[in-house]
This record gives structure tokens, sequence and C-alpha cells, in this order.
């Protein structure tokens, strides 16, 4: 398989160097969007074919495998599979944005303290989108955070402008952080996100270079976080799917696919020259 078309001179070193050292290189994804196809109910969430055969291929040259999600550590681990499927034993999902770790050499969870506020802003959601007049609009629990979806609604884009100043005045006053996404606007705790998620991997693994994919502006902060870790000499190549259509985040990446399946095609083709080095 030939390499991906690769946009910028940062992902042709950040690809030449995972290749050239898989040992000190992480690989690292969302899930939703990147791994699996979006869907209006999360819960039927599934990995596109051949995305953990790709991974588990992956796991065996490099130093680690994450999946990186806003969703429960636990919920992504059951809903991607990976916890059942062979070669993927050193893989971690981190859940919550980082505030929970999975590691399938453990099959265990560890997680962060859950902020007070988000139990608050649990009890005023149900009245706050009453109030709004978008009461039908579909309350993610995440345990540590609450993402108000809009995706199935008549007027997704109308109704998610009408929740984006109150559920801003609800952060403000939990202490929450307010984080907009593809049809959704989370209430999540502050200091946590993507991007500190991503640089505590890499301190901990003490990776060289790391491919990074994903598709919302909730993976923003991890592009950030490895943009100024390359200022360091960290090598990376910054893969985005069009799935959420966030522009930002196109704009930025080094290499730009369609769907899960282009990101499986990716991984494919890393592993394949990888083998063949």
């Amino acid at each position: 398989m030939s390499t991906p078309i690769i946009q910028t001179d940062a992902g042709h070193e950040g690809w030449a160097a995972i290749v050239s050292d898989p040992a000190t290189a992480v690989i690292s994804s969302d899930f939703d969007g990147v791994l699996s196809p979006l869907v209006e109910d999360p819960a039927r969430s599934r990995p596109v074919e051949g995305a953990l055969d790709a991974l588990a291929r992956l796991a065996r040259s490099v130093r680690q495998v994450a999946i990186v999600t806003g969703r429960p550590a636990l919920v992504a681990t059951e809903l991607s599979g990976v916890s059942r499927h062979p070669g993927l034993e050193s893989l971690v999902v981190l859940g919550h944005y980082g505030l929970e770790r999975w590691d399938a050499a453990t099959g265990k969870v560890t997680s962060a303290p859950v902020p007070a506020g988000v139990a608050t802003a649990r009890d005023r959601l149900p009245g706050l989108l009453r109030e709004v007049g978008v009461p039908d609009a579909f309350v993610e629990d995440k345990d540590s955070s609450l993402a108000v979806h809009t995706r199935r609604l008549e007027d997704p884009a109308g109704a998610l402008e009408l929740l984006r100043g109150p559920l801003t005045a609800l952060a403000e006053e939990t202490e929450l952080r307010l984080e907009p996404g593809n049809f959704v606007l989370e209430l999540r705790p502050p200091g946590i996100d993507k991007g500190v998620a991503i640089a505590r991997l890499l301190e901990s693994t003490g990776a060289r270079s790391i491919l990074y994919a994903g598709d919302d502006l909730g993976d923003l902060a991890a592009y950030r976080a490895i943009d100024e870790q390359r200022k360091t000499g960290l090598r990376a190549v910054l893969v985005a799917t069009r799935s959420s259509d966030a522009t930002e985040l196109i704009d930025a990446a080094d290499i730009v696919v369609d769907d899960p399946s282009g990101v499986v095609t990716v991984l494919t083709a890393l592993s394949d020259a990888i083998s063949a080095r």
C-alpha cells in the first residue's frame, strides 16, 4: 500500500520518524467519527471494518496504542470491542478526556475524582432544557461530564444556538467548562481535555513520535498539545477525518481522509511501511 497524501513537511517528518523507530512511537486516536462512523444513537457506535486489526498490527511494533475519547473508559472499551480483540493486550483507553484510564493488560480503570459541579449540573439540566424550549435534546451522562446533543432534533443547529448561552451560564455557575462539538455542547471539569491527556501519555511513555487521529473540535486540544511539543523535537502525524466537518481541525491536519475507513487505510499503510523498513 502506498503512503497516504501527506500535506505538510512536518507530517512527512513524523511519518518517517515512526517508520524508522516504531519502538519509540505512540499511535493514538479518537473513537467516534475516527474509528467508528458517527451515528445518531451513541450506544450504537461500532468500529469500522479493519480498524481493530490495523491497531493490533501496529501494536506489535510501537511503544503504545491508545484510544482517547470523551466517553467513559469502560463504555468506549465495550463499544469498541478492544478487550475482546487479539493483539491489543497493551492498548490503553483514556476516557473522559483523560480523567479515566483503562489498561488492557489489567482490565482495570483508574480515575480522578469527579467535581461536585457535575452533580449540580445534572440536577439542573432537565429544567434548563424545558425553559429553553428544547426538552427533547438528548443528554448523554458520562458520569464525570454531561453532553447535550441536538443532532436528533428537527433543527439541530438552531437548538444548539438556543442552548449555548444558558449552558455557558450553567458552566460558569458550576465551575465547569463548556466544550462545543458536532451538534453537542458538553459540560466537563476544567483542566481536562484531550491535549492534557495526550501530554500525559507522551510523558509516561517517553515517546519521540506520535500519530493522532481526530474528527471534531474536541480534538483540537490534542493537536495543539502535539504542535507545542513539536517545537522541542517531537515528530508527529496529525490525521483528520471529515466526519464532523470541523474546518479548523481539517486545516491543521497533515493527512485528511473522508471517514473512518480512510483512517484504516492510513494505519494499514503505516504498518506496511514499518514492516518493509
